[in-house]
């Protein structure tokens, strides 16, 4: 099955337009005070300590080291007491890292927290299947953790030892078995999985699928492989060279298999119907894929969009405590989008959950939208991307696997500004290090180090 014709073109727009115009410039530290939105937002907590470090994983984390870790969590929720106390609003909060549940104490201490300061109306928990257990199970039942995404990537033992899974998190049989431990015990339960891995044949992708249906989550959500550049070689060594012309081929037969039982909730994220007439499970949230116009990232290396602005926290555990303890706030990067690409953003990420209603657009934009826009939506509607409804624009099966590649060029960006600034973190440590450590520190490469 041969890809869109149209896809090698639609790529280097992307890349061009939608990815440069939300990248961020790495310069110099600077102080940054978010103003708080008109109404409340969705809360991104990152965590971002790893008991491994997947070599293809692009997010920001750490080793796991207690001491640390202990340190970095008090900080956080120093952190969060000050958006309380700046009269930020708060209802729904995802958790994401790294492994969120890698120490469940300081988690739920962090969730009772936020519990604390706002009538919080659905939390949302990152974990790894290792972490599928009655001790974990109570800790988040505890402060009513309504869904829980487990990071699978694969049931297939090949691909769990090549990505470096299998010691760590356990075989496929092991990795099944806990998830059938966990079904039930949360009102969503969300498996991730990854496609196009170098090696990732259509039979093991059909033997994926096949758990899947034996297991029935709540909801699946299929990720195409998206590594940074620095990321990218180590990626080679342990999985190999990626086939971007694969991806269509392997998208569809997702949507074969899901589809029957599973309605999209997004591009990548299908949730499945009790039957027929029942609401489909609870949609999806994650770091940058919200209901909601605004959202705010705590912790070191998280994200926020507020007000049309773009925001980062600072990537150095060192620097992110430090700035905490001194009643500074934690960003150090900024981007304010134009009109244009805050436009551009809506329709990206509104698209990406399926539909983008005219009622919506009218009130945040009015006619300027369609001005604006109007280059990307007549492309977009001439390849078959996406339909006119009588309330909404919505995305068509081929505008499912486009806006796929929409978000994952998006995500590539977010990569790239995540390299430059582990890049930055290590130049401020060379600088400041003794000779043999400096010397030490340049071996590494581009290794990933933290502050």
């Amino acid at each position: 099955m041969l890809r869109p014709w149209f896809e090698p073109l639609f790529l280097t727009i992307l890349r061009h337009e939608y990815a440069s115009s939300l990248r961020f410039e790495v310069g110099r530290d600077e102080v940054h005070q978010l103003a708080p939105p008109r109404a409340a937002s969705q809360l991104y907590v990152h965590i971002p300590f790893c008991e491994s470090l997947c070599p293809f994983c692009s997010f920001h984390r750490v080793q796991f080291r207690p001491e640390k870790a202990l340190g970095y969590f008090e900080a956080l929720r120093d952190e969060i007491r000050a958006y309380h106390a700046r009269g930020f609003r708060f209802s729904d909060v995802y958790v994401g890292g790294g492994t969120p549940t890698i120490d469940t104490a300081q988690l739920v201490a962090t969730l009772e927290l936020i519990r604390s300061l706002w009538p919080i109306r659905s939390v949302s928990v990152e974990t790894n299947p290792n972490h599928l257990n009655e001790e974990v199970f109570a800790a988040l039942a505890s402060v009513d953790v309504g869904r829980l995404s487990v990071g699978v990537q694969s049931f297939d033992d090949g691909l769990l030892k090549q990505m470096q899974r299998y010691e760590p998190y356990g075989s496929g049989a092991a990795i099944r078995e806990r998830l059938l431990q966990a079904r039930g015990r949360f009102r969503t339960l969300n498996v991730d999985l990854i496609f196009n891995f170098p090696s990732q044949t259509l039979e093991i992708l059909e033997k994926d699928l096949a758990t899947l249906r034996e297991l029935r989550p709540d909801q699946v959500s299929f990720y195409p492989l998206m590594t940074a550049a620095s990321a990218r070689r180590k990626m080679q060594q342990t999985l190999g060279s990626t086939h971007l012309d694969r991806r269509y081929q392997l998208y569809e037969h997702i949507l074969a298999a899901m589809l029957d039982e599973y309605e999209p909730a997004s591009g990548w994220c299908f949730s499945r119907r009790r039957d027929r007439s029942a609401p489909a499970a609870s949609a999806v949230i994650d770091e940058y894929i919200t209901d909601a116009d605004d959202y705010v990232g705590v912790g070191s290396g998280a994200f926020s969009y507020v007000n049309g602005w773009m925001y980062s926290t600072t990537f150095s555990l060192n620097q992110y405590r430090e700035r905490i303890a001194s009643g500074l706030p934690a960003i150090t990067r900024s981007k304010r989008l134009s009109l244009k690409d805050r436009m551009r953003y809506d329709y990206l990420v509104r698209l990406f959950g399926m539909s983008l209603p005219y009622t919506y657009v009218r009130c945040k934009y009015g006619p300027a939208f369609w001005v604006l826009m109007a280059p990307e939506l007549l492309v977009m509607r001439w390849v078959g991307a996406t339909r006119y409804d009588p309330d909404a624009i919505r995305l068509t099966r081929l505008g499912m696997y486009c806006w796929v590649l929409m978000m994952a060029e998006f995500f590539n960006s977010v990569n790239a500004f995540r390299d430059s600034m582990r890049l930055h973190i290590r130049q401020e440590l060379e600088a400041r290090a003794a000779p043999e450590v400096g010397i030490a520190l340049k071996a590494l490469g581009r290794k990933t180090l933290d502050g």
